[in-house]
């Protein structure tokens, strides 16, 4: 197993790579600490901060460096095939909320792109779900139907701008695509005119909830605050019980070089073939576009990661002929066992915390909703969508109990099976590989670099003790369970873990 050829970065990190921030060595004292910098964060820090509260984001990373960096960037109220369901499982007062909120928060990012002056690229766009199997169509006129009841200009139709025919798609109208990192990077150049405070390289380690709440940091110091807002993408803590909720997934992104006139005008999405996502973006200054094309959706620490890079280049090839793809990355999700994501108070008990999570692909509208839903939650405005996103709730949590029961199977066989799979030597891993081997009553995670060196690490994940997995093309170690990422060398790379791998010696 070899590393992906073409694994390059996300090319919204390369193109707006931003400045440093400081990282937190003083103890502070806020109005509100948010946890995370990525588009939930930064847009309710920035909310509040409009609200007039003094806000410090803390973001273990770079800001909009991790999930939201590397994101396809499409902002849609549209999510594949989901008002059907929503009218099906919430009633249609229901999926009138959920297009609703996800509709006015696109409109208000629109309005700041406009009151603000960001350059992101901004371009109005149609947004599809199609089909190519004909069996599928009245899935699909049903989903069209479902969305126009939820009041989206959503239509019925069989042509689109795709190179390909399509048995039928579900098309709404005036949807949004953008440069992510110039939205948000501009954002928090805006929060910090407003006496904001943003923090990189900043993981918190502690969660002390009262009146004040208290956070402890790895460099020791101390943040007070009135509330605190979890949006770590996954959360940190578990107090909720939030992760037997919750299902990670991996997915790729390929892009290339398309000339304009081979635009297919709309960002496209298919719930077949393990999923595929087409869009463009702007491409210099010549005429050309960016072709981004999405999929291959799997548990992270799972499969042949190489592989599904070429499957996904093959399939560009296929349809667009003669793209020159330039770049290659992946994204992580977290899908909620019941649709909804989950925004709003921490846990049951919980007065002045909250979290925002399990956006489930759409975490760009999602996080945007958010930062508006929060903002009501925490200076105490009505929001009218407050409780179809509210994290206790217990409804729809029951009706929904197969994926919950599913997803929990899954997790208890990747903490069992695993540490009963037979495992390889030291001296069978290439210049380039990892894998987990046994070492004594241990299980090592061994990564051997180009160089032949040898990284020995512990395999067992510190968020919950579940073995991690080697990504070939990313050179990564992942966990199958909860989705925490680690490079060769232990350092978490995405959590929910906060600690690294420990070293071990071969």
């Amino acid at each position: 197993m070899s590393e992906y050829r073409h694994v390059s970065g996300s090319y919204w990190l390369e193109t707006a790579p931003g400045p440093s921030r400081p990282a937190l060595t003083e103890d502070l004292d806020v109005d509100v600490a948010v946890i995370g910098a990525g588009v939930a964060g930064l847009s309710t820090a920035y909310e509040l901060a409009r609200a007039g509260l003094g806000v410090a984001v803390l973001e273990a990373r770079r800001v909009a460096a991790g999930v939201t960096g590397h994101t396809t960037a499409k902002l849609t109220a549209l999510h594949t095939l989901i008002y059907d369901k929503l009218r099906r499982t919430r009633g249609p007062e229901g999926a009138r909320l959920y297009a609703r909120s996800q509709s006015e928060a696109i409109e208000h990012a629109g309005a700041l792109v406009g009151e603000l002056g960001i350059a992101c690229d901004w371009e109005t766009r149609s947004a599809y779900t199609f089909v190519r199997d004909e069996s599928r169509v009245d899935e699909v006129r049903a989903e069209a139907e479902a969305a126009r009841e939820a009041g989206l200009p959503a239509s019925f139709v069989t042509e689109t701008g795709l190179p390909f025919p399509v048995a039928g798609a579900v098309r709404v109208t005036g949807q949004a695509q953008f440069h992510p990192r110039k939205y948000l990077l501009a954002l928090t150049q805006d929060l910090l005119a407003r006496g904001g405070q943003v923090y990189e390289d900043t993981t918190v380690t502690g969660l002390e909830e009262g009146e004040p709440c208290r956070l402890t940091t790895a460099s020791g110091a101390t943040v007070t605050a009135r509330h605190v807002v979890v949006a770590t993408h996954y959360p940190i803590f578990d107090r909720a019980l939030l992760f037997t909720r919750l299902s990670p997934r991996r997915e790729l992104v390929v892009a290339g070089r398309l000339d304009a006139s081979r635009d297919p005008d709309g960002m496209y999405i298919t719930p077949e073939e393990d999923t595929r996502s087409v869009r463009t973006a702007p491409y210099g200054e010549d005429g050309q576009r960016l072709l981004l094309v999405t999929g291959e959706h799997f548990t992270p620490g799972t499969g042949d990661t190489p592989a599904r890079f070429e499957r996904l280049e093959a399939w560009a090839g296929e349809h667009f002929p003669g793209v020159e793809l330039t770049h290659a990355w992946a994204t992580q999700d977290n899908d909620p066992t019941d649709t909804v994501p989950l925004v709003g108070p921490l846990h049951p008990g919980a007065r002045h915390t909250y979290v925002a999570t399990g956006f489930g692909g759409w975490g760009l509208s999602g996080g945007m909703m958010a930062g508006l839903l929060l903002t009501s939650l925490i200076t105490g405005r009505a929001c009218p969508w407050r409780e179809l996103y509210d994290p206790r709730r217990v409804k729809s949590t029951v009706r929904e109990a197969p994926s919950f029961l599913k997803h929990q199977a899954q997790v208890a066989r990747h903490f069992v099976g695993d540490r009963l799979r037979s495992s390889p030597s030291v001296d069978e891993i290439g210049p380039g590989e990892g894998a987990v081997v046994q070492a004594g009553h241990e299980r090592m995670a061994v990564h051997r670099d180009e160089g032949g060196h040898l990284h020995a690490l512990s395999a067992r994940c510190t968020h919950m003790g579940c073995l991690v997995a080697f990504n070939a093309a990313e050179r990564a170690w992942e966990c199958p369970c909860h989705g925490s990422r680690f490079d060769v060398d232990g350092k978490v790379i995405q959590g929910p873990a906060i600690k690294p791998l420990e070293q071990r010696d071969v």
